[in-house]
């Protein structure tokens, strides 16, 4: 071999190292979200209240009032403390109809808009500067308000509030009953081996908005919700899942219960990762249960709107009532 085909060989070598390397590196999730959680619960009905007055006046004139944080309430600390968190480019709205039900059984219910949502101008581009690190502190600040609320905290989440409620119980002893619901760990359209490659690049790539409903686009029922989503919004919802995951094969999660709800008729999000997040939480002790919806009902990804059409509401809200309800 001559010198010039020496040389030809070693640079080849060293890109092809280079390379593997890289491909290595880019499917290892970085960057995720090292925050622990800060319990500082509310001391009293009182004090509750003080801290939800202030998140009310902290709410821009530009929020939809139906968007707006909701606080159903007999007046004083019930036996049973509800936090419902809705999912991205949804509102409390979402959540209302449950909510109103969950209050008549007795319950003091609290539905919080997620950061940079809830705007009367649908078409924003604000909630692609959603952070991880925001929706960490939006989970302390909520379960720290519910203290206050009820003897017992109970937190359910749907999707990305699915994640959030995760990471509260994964970290959050003062939990009684954390109730996830198809929580966004990962996406059907990008294969589960992909996923921390596709959130590492996000970061780095142009933002891009695409319709969720390419048909109607933004004619759609639900007037209190965005049409669009943003790529880098959901970067940051994968970053706090991933950091959900990190956290789970360290330790058991510091909820008293979790209770695991899957939608196998869901179009969305990929169960096959939550089923990995649940096993993992059994395996450290944790007090895991799941709960699986009929597939005959073929429930949408977004099961808890009732402004969206469909027939099998009653079925849904009986259950998640009869779940939030169940003894301790």
């Amino acid at each position: 071999m001559t010198k010039g085909q020496k040389r030809k060989t070693g640079l080849l070598l060293a890109l092809t190292a280079i390379l593997f390397s890289a491909g290595i590196w880019i499917k290892i999730p970085h960057n995720l979200p090292g925050q622990i959680a800060v319990p500082d619960p509310a001391a009293d009905y009182n004090e509750s209240i003080s801290l939800v007055e202030a998140l009310q006046k902290a709410e821009p004139e530009s929020m939809n009032p139906l968007c707006r944080l909701q606080l159903m309430s007999h007046g004083g600390k019930s036996s049973q403390a509800v936090v419902l968190v809705h999912g991205y480019t949804n509102c409390p709205q979402q959540f209302k109809a449950l909510g109103e039900r969950l209050f008549v059984s007795g319950n003091n219910v609290l539905i919080a808009p997620l950061p940079h949502h809830g705007f009367l101008d649908r078409m924003t581009e604000d909630h692609a500067h959603l952070q991880a690190e925001e929706l960490v502190d939006y989970a302390d600040r909520v379960v720290d308000i519910a203290g206050g609320l009820g003897e017992r905290v109970v937190m359910m989440g749907i999707s990305a509030g699915g994640v959030i409620t995760a990471w509260a119980a994964q970290h959050r002893p003062d939990i009684d009953r954390a109730i996830i619901i198809s929580p966004a760990f990962g996406f059907k359209a990008i294969p589960s081996f992909m996923t921390s490659t596709v959130m590492n690049i996000v970061p780095v790539l142009p933002d891009r908005f695409t319709w969720w409903n390419p048909e109607l686009q933004a004619d759609t029922p639900q007037t209190y919700t965005y049409p669009r989503y943003s790529r880098r919004a959901l970067g940051q919802i994968l970053r706090l899942g991933f950091a959900v995951r990190r956290d789970a094969r360290q330790s058991a999660p510091h909820a008293q219960k979790i209770i695991m709800v899957f939608n196998p008729a869901d179009d969305q999000v990929d169960n096959d990762v939550t089923w990995e997040l649940v096993k993992r939480w059994q395996s450290k002790g944790g007090n895991v249960t799941t709960f699986e919806f009929d597939p005959s009902l073929e429930l949408g990804h977004d099961l808890i709107d009732t402004n969206l059409p469909r027939r099998s509401i009653e079925a849904v809200y009986s259950k998640l009532v009869e779940l939030v309800m169940l003894p301790f």
